[in-house]
Formats: C-alpha cells, sequence, structure tokens
C-alpha cells in the first residue's frame, strides 16, 4: 500500500453541527493519497449518506468504549478497514 496521509478528526467534544461541517471540508480535500479519519460519539448517518452519494468508500465500527471510528477515502484500492485504530 503506498505512503497514505491521514486527515484526522476528533469529534467526540465537539457539538452539532460541527462535526459534520469539519467532515465535508475534509472530504473536499481527498484524493488518491489520503483518507479521513473521524472519531465520534454516535455514528454519523448523514455524512455517511452523503459519503456514499458521492461514491467515497466508507467503513465504519464502533469500539468498546462506544465511540466510532469512521474512514472514508476517495480511492477504492484504499483496504479501510485495514487503517481501523480501534482496541
Amino acid at each position: 500500500m503506498p505512503n497514505l496521509t491521514k486527515i484526522t478528526l476528533d469529534a467526540r467534544e465537539l457539538e452539532h453541527p460541527k462535526p459534520l461541517e469539519l467532515a465535508m471540508k475534509a472530504l473536499r480535500e481527498l484524493d488518491d493519497k489520503n483518507y479521513f479519519y473521524m472519531i465520534h460519539r454516535k455514528n454519523p448517518i448523514p455524512l455517511l449518506d452523503m459519503a456514499s452519494e458521492q461514491k467515497f468508500h466508507v467503513f465504519n465500527q464502533e469500539d468498546r468504549e462506544g465511540n466510532w471510528h469512521i474512514l472514508i477515502a476517495k480511492t477504492p484500492s484504499i483496504n479501510l478497514s485495514e487503517l481501523i485504530e480501534t482496541k
């Protein structure tokens, strides 16, 4: 896998609508050399729906503490499940 740049957003302490606004800004910056990694206290369904509609590749998973890890990439060759950082 090529050397990828991670664009990170820890949205656990942010109030609505800030996480979605920051995530959408990050998605506009995605290309084949980076991916977006967000940690959130809930599963951000509106973000996931928008990302899917725009043909982004999405992987999300809840960890044992109840935090959601959301990974989004523009390039289908990036295996997002290998990049998740849960315990």
